[in-house]
Protein backbone atom coordinates (compact mmCIF):
# COMPACT_ATOMS: atom_id res chain seq x y z
CA UNK A 1 0.00 0.00 0.00
CA UNK A 2 1.04 3.18 -1.05
CA UNK A 3 2.03 5.69 2.09
CA UNK A 4 0.21 8.92 1.94
CA UNK A 5 2.51 12.21 1.05
CA UNK A 6 3.10 13.43 4.49
CA UNK A 7 -0.26 15.70 5.75
CA UNK A 8 1.33 19.07 6.87
CA UNK A 9 1.56 18.82 10.99
CA UNK A 10 -0.60 22.08 10.85
CA UNK A 11 -3.30 20.89 9.45
CA UNK A 12 -3.63 17.78 11.46
CA UNK A 13 -3.24 20.35 14.38
CA UNK A 14 -5.61 22.46 13.28
CA UNK A 15 -7.88 19.02 13.15
CA UNK A 16 -7.45 18.51 16.52
CA UNK A 17 -8.26 21.96 16.86
CA UNK A 18 -11.76 21.53 15.28
CA UNK A 19 -11.15 23.87 12.52
CA UNK A 20 -14.49 25.88 11.78
CA UNK A 21 -14.45 25.97 15.35
CA UNK A 22 -17.69 24.32 16.35
CA UNK A 23 -17.49 21.32 13.39
CA UNK A 24 -14.75 18.90 12.04
CA UNK A 25 -13.68 15.51 11.54
CA UNK A 26 -12.20 15.29 14.61
CA UNK A 27 -11.05 16.90 18.41
CA UNK A 28 -14.86 17.69 19.34
CA UNK A 29 -15.78 17.55 23.04
CA UNK A 30 -18.93 16.30 21.54
CA UNK A 31 -20.15 14.61 18.40
CA UNK A 32 -23.50 16.11 17.84
CA UNK A 33 -26.47 14.31 17.98
CA UNK A 34 -27.15 11.72 14.84
CA UNK A 35 -28.85 12.87 12.22
CA UNK A 36 -32.02 10.59 11.28
CA UNK A 37 -30.25 8.32 8.26
CA UNK A 38 -33.60 9.33 6.06
CA UNK A 39 -32.24 12.80 6.50
CA UNK A 40 -28.73 12.77 5.35
CA UNK A 41 -30.11 9.94 2.55
CA UNK A 42 -29.75 11.36 -1.11
CA UNK A 43 -32.45 11.64 -3.35
CA UNK A 44 -34.40 7.80 -3.44
CA UNK A 45 -34.07 6.69 -7.42
CA UNK A 46 -36.36 6.65 -9.52
CA UNK A 47 -37.50 2.58 -9.17
CA UNK A 48 -37.91 3.07 -5.86
CA UNK A 49 -38.26 -0.18 -3.98
CA UNK A 50 -36.39 -1.83 -6.33
CA UNK A 51 -33.12 0.71 -5.12
CA UNK A 52 -30.40 -1.61 -2.87
CA UNK A 53 -29.92 0.65 0.43
CA UNK A 54 -26.35 0.84 1.02
CA UNK A 55 -25.50 2.47 4.37
CA UNK A 56 -22.39 4.84 4.89
CA UNK A 57 -20.57 4.50 8.51
CA UNK A 58 -18.44 7.24 9.04
CA UNK A 59 -16.75 10.44 10.28
CA UNK A 60 -17.14 14.25 8.52
CA UNK A 61 -15.71 13.06 5.63
CA UNK A 62 -18.60 11.04 5.08
CA UNK A 63 -21.40 13.32 5.81
CA UNK A 64 -19.91 15.79 3.75
CA UNK A 65 -18.71 18.58 6.11
CA UNK A 66 -18.90 22.16 4.06
CA UNK A 67 -21.40 20.98 1.44
CA UNK A 68 -24.48 20.31 0.37
CA UNK A 69 -25.87 16.55 0.80
CA UNK A 70 -25.59 15.88 -3.31
CA UNK A 71 -22.07 17.06 -2.75
CA UNK A 72 -21.22 14.80 -0.67
CA UNK A 73 -19.63 11.47 -1.77
CA UNK A 74 -22.59 8.91 -0.99
CA UNK A 75 -24.62 11.01 -3.03
CA UNK A 76 -22.32 11.59 -5.78
CA UNK A 77 -21.48 7.84 -5.44
CA UNK A 78 -25.64 7.13 -5.99
CA UNK A 79 -25.42 9.11 -9.44
CA UNK A 80 -22.55 7.23 -10.94
CA UNK A 81 -24.23 3.73 -10.58
CA UNK A 82 -27.43 5.80 -11.44
CA UNK A 83 -25.39 6.36 -14.99
CA UNK A 84 -24.53 3.08 -15.52
CA UNK A 85 -28.38 1.78 -14.72
CA UNK A 86 -27.86 0.96 -11.16
CA UNK A 87 -30.60 1.76 -8.13
CA UNK A 88 -29.22 2.18 -4.86
CA UNK A 89 -30.70 4.38 -2.20
CA UNK A 90 -27.64 5.68 -0.55
CA UNK A 91 -28.28 6.33 3.36
CA UNK A 92 -25.33 8.54 4.47
CA UNK A 93 -24.59 8.72 8.61
CA UNK A 94 -21.18 10.09 8.56
CA UNK A 95 -21.89 12.19 11.86
CA UNK A 96 -18.76 14.93 12.82
CA UNK A 97 -16.24 13.93 15.00
CA UNK A 98 -17.39 9.94 15.40
CA UNK A 99 -14.45 7.48 16.15
CA UNK A 100 -14.88 3.29 15.25
CA UNK A 101 -16.20 3.58 18.78
CA UNK A 102 -19.06 5.86 18.20
CA UNK A 103 -19.41 3.98 14.64
CA UNK A 104 -19.77 0.66 17.31
CA UNK A 105 -22.54 2.10 19.07
CA UNK A 106 -24.43 2.85 16.66
CA UNK A 107 -24.10 0.44 13.79
CA UNK A 108 -27.13 -1.67 15.01
CA UNK A 109 -29.55 1.24 14.65
CA UNK A 110 -28.60 2.13 11.07
CA UNK A 111 -28.89 -1.52 9.62
CA UNK A 112 -32.14 -1.81 9.41
CA UNK A 113 -33.97 -5.03 7.13
CA UNK A 114 -33.76 -2.99 3.83
CA UNK A 115 -29.86 -2.47 4.11
CA UNK A 116 -27.83 -4.86 1.85
CA UNK A 117 -24.19 -2.82 2.06
CA UNK A 118 -22.43 -1.00 4.47
CA UNK A 119 -19.77 1.11 3.58
CA UNK A 120 -17.01 1.77 6.69
CA UNK A 121 -15.07 4.59 6.67
CA UNK A 122 -14.17 5.40 10.36
CA UNK A 123 -10.52 5.64 11.83
CA UNK A 124 -9.36 9.16 11.10
CA UNK A 125 -10.99 10.51 14.53
CA UNK A 126 -9.21 7.49 16.57
CA UNK A 127 -5.79 9.14 17.42
CA UNK A 128 -7.40 12.73 18.09
CA UNK A 129 -9.71 10.70 20.74
CA UNK A 130 -7.02 9.02 22.46
CA UNK A 131 -8.04 5.26 20.87
CA UNK A 132 -5.31 3.01 20.57
CA UNK A 133 -4.35 1.12 17.10
CA UNK A 134 -5.63 -1.72 18.77
CA UNK A 135 -8.89 -0.33 19.64
CA UNK A 136 -9.19 0.49 16.32
CA UNK A 137 -8.68 -2.80 14.60
CA UNK A 138 -11.18 -4.53 17.62
CA UNK A 139 -13.87 -1.41 17.35
CA UNK A 140 -13.50 -1.98 13.41
CA UNK A 141 -14.13 -5.58 13.73
CA UNK A 142 -17.08 -5.45 16.11
CA UNK A 143 -18.95 -3.25 13.23
CA UNK A 144 -17.55 -5.86 10.06
CA UNK A 145 -18.73 -8.95 12.43
CA UNK A 146 -22.17 -7.14 13.28
CA UNK A 147 -22.77 -6.54 9.07
CA UNK A 148 -21.62 -9.82 7.88
CA UNK A 149 -24.04 -10.95 10.55
CA UNK A 150 -26.85 -9.93 8.57
CA UNK A 151 -25.62 -10.99 5.68
CA UNK A 152 -24.78 -7.37 4.33
CA UNK A 153 -22.01 -7.00 1.58
CA UNK A 154 -19.43 -4.66 3.29
CA UNK A 155 -16.16 -2.32 2.04
CA UNK A 156 -13.81 -1.13 4.43
CA UNK A 157 -12.29 2.16 4.04
CA UNK A 158 -8.96 2.64 5.39
CA UNK A 159 -7.41 5.56 6.63
CA UNK A 160 -3.78 6.72 7.77
CA UNK A 161 -2.79 8.11 10.63
CA UNK A 162 -1.55 11.86 11.73
CA UNK A 163 1.50 12.46 10.87
CA UNK A 164 2.80 14.34 14.13
CA UNK A 165 2.49 10.78 15.76
CA UNK A 166 5.56 9.45 13.74
CA UNK A 167 6.15 6.64 11.41
CA UNK A 168 5.55 4.20 13.70
CA UNK A 169 1.98 4.97 14.58
CA UNK A 170 1.03 5.84 11.10
CA UNK A 171 2.25 2.12 10.12
CA UNK A 172 0.67 0.38 12.71
CA UNK A 173 -2.44 2.53 11.71
CA UNK A 174 -2.22 1.77 7.69
CA UNK A 175 -2.03 -2.21 8.75
CA UNK A 176 -4.89 -2.24 10.96
CA UNK A 177 -6.86 -2.05 7.47
CA UNK A 178 -5.01 -4.57 5.71
CA UNK A 179 -5.04 -6.91 8.73
CA UNK A 180 -8.58 -7.10 8.97
CA UNK A 181 -8.75 -7.87 4.80
CA UNK A 182 -6.72 -10.99 5.33
CA UNK A 183 -8.62 -11.57 8.71
CA UNK A 184 -12.04 -11.38 6.79
CA UNK A 185 -10.44 -12.58 3.46
CA UNK A 186 -13.46 -12.98 1.35
CA UNK A 187 -15.81 -11.69 3.26
CA UNK A 188 -15.32 -7.64 3.03
CA UNK A 189 -13.43 -5.57 0.57
CA UNK A 190 -11.16 -2.78 0.91
CA UNK A 191 -9.89 0.82 -0.50
CA UNK A 192 -6.94 1.38 1.00
CA UNK A 193 -7.14 5.04 1.90
CA UNK A 194 -10.49 6.76 1.74
CA UNK A 195 -8.61 10.15 0.39
CA UNK A 196 -6.48 8.96 -2.61
CA UNK A 197 -5.37 11.42 -4.59
CA UNK A 198 -7.62 13.96 -2.53
CA UNK A 199 -5.50 14.46 0.90
CA UNK A 200 -3.06 17.19 0.72
CA UNK A 201 -4.41 19.05 -2.71
CA UNK A 202 -5.46 22.03 -1.92
CA UNK A 203 -7.24 21.90 -5.10
CA UNK A 204 -9.69 19.47 -3.83
CA UNK A 205 -9.77 20.32 -0.16
CA UNK A 206 -11.68 23.47 1.45
CA UNK A 207 -10.18 26.06 3.40
CA UNK A 208 -9.01 24.05 6.19
CA UNK A 209 -7.28 21.93 4.08
CA UNK A 210 -9.23 18.56 5.48
CA UNK A 211 -12.58 18.60 4.38
CA UNK A 212 -12.58 17.44 0.50
CA UNK A 213 -14.57 20.01 -1.78
CA UNK A 214 -17.25 18.65 -4.33
CA UNK A 215 -14.57 17.62 -6.66
CA UNK A 216 -12.72 16.09 -3.73
CA UNK A 217 -16.09 14.42 -3.21
CA UNK A 218 -16.16 13.53 -6.48
CA UNK A 219 -12.96 11.49 -6.58
CA UNK A 220 -13.19 9.91 -3.57
CA UNK A 221 -16.91 8.47 -5.06
CA UNK A 222 -14.90 7.32 -8.57
CA UNK A 223 -12.35 5.38 -5.86
CA UNK A 224 -14.99 4.01 -4.29
CA UNK A 225 -17.03 3.00 -6.99
CA UNK A 226 -15.36 -0.13 -8.84
CA UNK A 227 -15.75 -2.08 -5.69
CA UNK A 228 -19.20 -0.86 -4.49
CA UNK A 229 -20.60 -1.97 -8.12
CA UNK A 230 -19.33 -5.20 -7.60
CA UNK A 231 -21.11 -5.39 -4.17
CA UNK A 232 -24.37 -4.18 -5.71
CA UNK A 233 -24.11 -6.72 -8.45
CA UNK A 234 -23.82 -9.46 -5.49
CA UNK A 235 -27.35 -7.35 -4.22
CA UNK A 236 -28.95 -8.10 -7.54
CA UNK A 237 -28.80 -4.30 -8.17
Amino acid sequence: MRPLRAWPIALLLLLSACSFRNVGCGGLPEAPPPTPPEVLSGAAPAGGGSAVRVAFLGDSLTAGLGLLASQAYPAQLQELLAVEGYEIEAVNAGISGDTTAGGLRRVEQLLDPATKILVVALGANDALRGLTVQQTHDNLAQILDIALAKNLGVLLCGMEGPTNLGSDYRDAFRQVYVNLLREYQGRIALVPFLLEGVAGNPALNQADGIHPTQEGAAIIAKTLYPKLRDLVDRAGG
